[in-house]
């Protein structure tokens, strides 16, 4: 019985309306592929679930192993979740923290109404959320030690939506990480001044804004449905279709449209990419990068190319110094 737990407990994510690919959601994004396809590009709807279902992408090699490392990453969470600070122990350790602020008054908004607390709530932490998986996003293409890491999602040539789950168990770790350390300090702040008015529904309760963000087609930017949105709307929201063209391997599309649910961190910051009609894309990572569907190259190269890449900043941090002592010893008159 225990042994049936776990395995209930690797596939919990397709039952779990706070996962994006719970069933309900998995379910409104074919249908909203459908209506897109029907309407929008005038398939007939024969055609329309041809492409939807098109088994060259769903049981193509890159695809296969997008549900093998699901299964794996999914187990290899089971273990370590429990060894990661969680949110409410960032959010206990900040919150007792802001007591010892002289100039922070404890409470100072208690009496505002309970429906205004919940609003204000559901909305800042979905912002803070979003622009925090904004950064380190932006921060796992810059940095070569973080993109090593990274690339393996990148190495995806045919997308999904289990696709969001090709992730090097490093990257899992990194954004468990960052959502305890946003939520948690979010949590923190609105304990701190709102007081006994922020309950465990107001904090801990399904996140609205995440629910609407799901029903309306997460599952799609994963995918080869190239859905659009009105080029003005592009600036605010990230489209399907902007979030293929940050997988795309042209040139003109690397490091661009970084964000998850927003696209105006993209926009603020200089790297939005608007979606192109009629554009054919192409997925995944050069030949000597990665491999899209050898699970070995998946998991072990990235340690490989964090070891070359710290090699090489040693190897200039050394050749700096002995240069140095040359010019110590060797002044120039």
């Amino acid at each position: 019985m225990e042994f049936l737990d776990q395995i209930g407990s690797v596939f919990a994510d397709f039952s779990n309306p706070k996962k994006r690919t719970f069933v309900g959601y998995l379910f409104l994004t074919i249908l909203i592929a459908l209506v897109w396809l029907v309407a929008v590009r005038r398939s007939s709807i024969r055609a329309a679930l041809r492409e939807v279902f098109d088994r060259k992408i769903l049981f193509s090699p890159s695809a296969k192993a997008d549900y093998k490392i699901f299964v794996i990453n999914r187990v290899f969470t089971l273990f370590i979740s429990p060894l990661l600070v969680s949110q409410l122990a960032i959010a206990t350790a900040l919150y007792y923290a802001l007591h010892d602020v002289s100039f922070l008054q404890r409470g100072l908004f208690d009496d505002t109404p309970k429906s205004v607390i919940v609003a204000l709530f559901t909305v800042t932490i979905f912002i803070v959320d979003d622009f925090t998986k904004y950064l380190l996003h932006r921060w796992m293409h810059r940095w070569p030690i973080l993109w090593a890491i990274h690339k393996t999602h990148h190495s995806a040539e045919t997308m999904t939506p289990i696709t969001v789950y090709r992730t090097h168990p490093l990257e899992g770790i990194l954004y468990g990480m960052r959502g305890a350390v946003a939520q948690g300090t979010v949590m923190a702040v609105f304990l701190f001044f709102f007081g006994s008015a922020v309950d465990l529904y107001t904090v801990l309760g399904v996140n609205v804004m995440s629910f609407v963000f799901h029903v309306t087609g997460s599952n799609l930017r994963h995918s080869h449905i190239s859905i659009r949105y009105w080029h003005w709307l592009e600036h605010i929201l990230i489209s399907p279709a902007q979030h293929q063209v940050h997988h795309s391997i042209a040139r003109e599309h690397h490091d661009k449209n970084f964000g998850v649910a927003f696209a105006v961190w993209d926009w603020l910051f200089g790297s939005l990419h608007l979606s192109e009609r009629e554009n054919k894309l192409t997925f995944g990572l050069k030949p000597t990068e990665a491999h899209a569907s050898n699970l070995i190259d998946i998991y072990f190269r990235p340690f490989r190319d964090i070891a070359n890449v710290l090699r090489r900043r040693v190897g200039k941090l050394r050749a700096r110094i002995e240069g140095q002592s040359r010019n110590e010893r060797d002044p120039v008159a």
